[in-house]
This record gives C-alpha cells, sequence and structure tokens, in this order.
C-alpha cells in the first residue's frame, strides 16, 4: 500500500500495518525503504543517529521531503520541528517519549500534520488516554525496550502486557486505531516475529514497527484484514456508487474520511483493489 495521497495524511496513518524506521542520516536507504513495500516509511532523527550526525540527517530528511519523498519522521531535538514545518512530503511526526499532552498539541499545531505519540516510559503509559484525546494525534504506538529499561523490567510478553493492554484501551477510549506495536530487535527470527504479531493482534493492537525490510511481508500477512473489515468496506463503497448526497451504512454516515478508510482496507487485499472507485471522492458527501 502507498499512501493514499499527501492531502490525506490522518488515513494513510491510521490505515497503515507497518512503520519502517529509516536513520535519518543514511539517505541511499530512504527509496529502498520505500520499495519494500512497506505502508509508511519513518525517517529517524532520534535514536538512530549519533549526536554529530544530527544536522547532516536533518539536511537529508528535508531535502527528501521537498522533493518527492513522503514519511514519517521522529523528531529529536526543537530545531527539527522548524525545519520539517511545510514540507511537501511530511506525512507528520512520531514524538519519542511522549508523556505531555500539551507538548504534543503544540508540535502537532506547529507542523500542521498529525503526530504519532511514541510511549516509552511509566508516565508515559499512566497518561496514555490523555495522550490519545489530543486533537492532532492520529495514532498511539509502544517503545517497549525503553519502557522496560524505564521500569528495570524484562522487555518480553509477560512483563510488557499491561503497558500494551493500557494502550489498547486508550486507543479505543478516544476512537483512534489500534496502537503501534514495538520493534521486534532479532532481525533474522521469522518465528519470534510471527510471534510477536500475534501476540500483538490477540491484544487488539493493529500496526508495528519495524527496523529492517524484511520484516515487511510478514507484517502484512499477521495483518490482512479480516473477512468481516472487508465485508464492511465492500458496503461502504457500494453504498457510495448511487450518487445520493446522504449516505448510510451501520448507521454511521459515510463522509469522505470513511470513504477513505473503507478503500484503504480493500487496497490491503490485492484481490480486492478492482471494486475500488477510481476517484476517492466518488459518491461521497
Amino acid at each position: 500500500m502507498r499512501p493514499l495521497s499527501i492531502q490525506d495524511p490522518v488515513v494513510t496513518l491510521q490505515s497503515a500495518r507497518s512503520f519502517l524506521f529509516v536513520p535519518g542520516d543514511r539517505p541511499e536507504r530512504f527509496s529502498k525503504a520505500v520499495a519494500s513495500g512497506t505502508d509508511v516509511v519513518v525517517l529517524d532523527l532520534e535514536d538512530a543517529v549519533s549526536a554529530e550526525n544530527k544536522d547532516a540527517a536533518l539536511q537529508a530528511v528535508t531535502a527528501w521531503l521537498s522533493g518527492t519523498g513522503h514519511a514519517l519522521v521522529r523528531i529529536g531535538r526543537d530545531e527539527d520541528l522548524e525545519a520539517l514545518t511545510g514540507l511537501p512530503g511530511l506525512l507528520g511526526v512520531m514524538v519519542p517519549k511522549a508523556e505531555n499532552p500539551d507538548a504534543l498539541l503544540r508540535i502537532s499545531e506547529a507542523v500542521e500534520r498529525p503526530v504519532i505519540a511514541l510511549i516509552e516510559s511509566a508516565s508515559g503509559v499512566l497518561a496514555a488516554n490523555s495522550l490519545a484525546s489530543v486533537p492532532g494525534v492520529a495514532r498511539l504506538a509502544f517503545g517497549e525496550l525503553d519502557l522496560a529499561a524505564d521500569i528495570a523490567a524484562q522487555p518480553n510478553q509477560r512483563a510488557m502486557l499491561m503497558a500494551r493492554s493500557l494502550l489498547v484501551l486508550a486507543s479505543r477510549s478516544q476512537g483512534l486505531p489500534g496502537p503501534l506495536d514495538g520493534v521486534t530487535s532479532k532481525l533474522d527470527d521469522d518465528s519470534l516475529l510471527n510471534d510477536d504479531l500475534h501476540a500483538a493482534l490477540e491484544l487488539g493492537m493493529s500496526g508495528k514497527l519495524l527496523i529492517h525490510p524484511r520484516q515487511v511481508a510478514v507484517t502484512h500477512s499477521a495483518f490482512r484484514p479480516s473477512d468481516d473489515e472487508i465485508t464492511w468496506a465492500r458496503r461502504v463503497v457500494e453504498s457510495t456508487k448511487g450518487g445520493e448526497a446522504v449516505v448510510k451504512v451501520d448507521g454511521q454516515m459515510v463522509d469522505a474520511p470513511v470513504l477513505l478508510r473503507a478503500q484503504a482496507i480493500l487496497a490491503r487485499r490485492p484481490e480486492c483493489v478492482s471494486t475500488i472507485p477510481t476517484s476517492s471522492s466518488a459518491g461521497a458527501p
């Protein structure tokens, strides 16, 4: 799946299953990340970049997003925001160690793009509901490695269960899609990746942070839309073909964002692509 449109960054980020990190100081990898088929490329200006390379990384990222590249950016410094604001390829920003709702709101308003709140601390977990309620926050994401270090725990499924569940509950209570699960750091262990993906799915998570292109295909297979999701999406798309001014499906008004989300779901099942209208605004009120 490719971003639906840079004009629809919220739909893109909320529908995505895979978020592939690329160090911001490795511009030769940016296009390779796109070619991997990941739903969203995440250009990293934080942990993946050494202190001495921060300025070069920011320059590389802004250059790519000023051209044909589209990406989410994990910010690391205040100066990152000023440089990123207004770039045509910016899908949004990922805020590390999110804990403060007011800070998230300021960031979203500054860049005029959606925010992914990356929760990596005990304070962040306990504030998850408040963070999810901030206007401009499109999704929560989980950073279990940093959380484990913060609370002196092991980054395993048992130790991280409550934190993951709290993020799922906070997302649901504020009307957001399921949160993004954290990275699987063993790159050559598909069995472990599958275990992590299925555990995330069982809890209600709906996407994953990735650190290598080889993890993309396994992730997409795990997060393949269910038959119920496909049935709903088809009904939404079909309901817009008559040209009525107001259309409802299951009591919900089908406006442009609902139609876009349905189209995004169908796009994740290749056999359903032929049912998607050529115009994303077809039949929308």
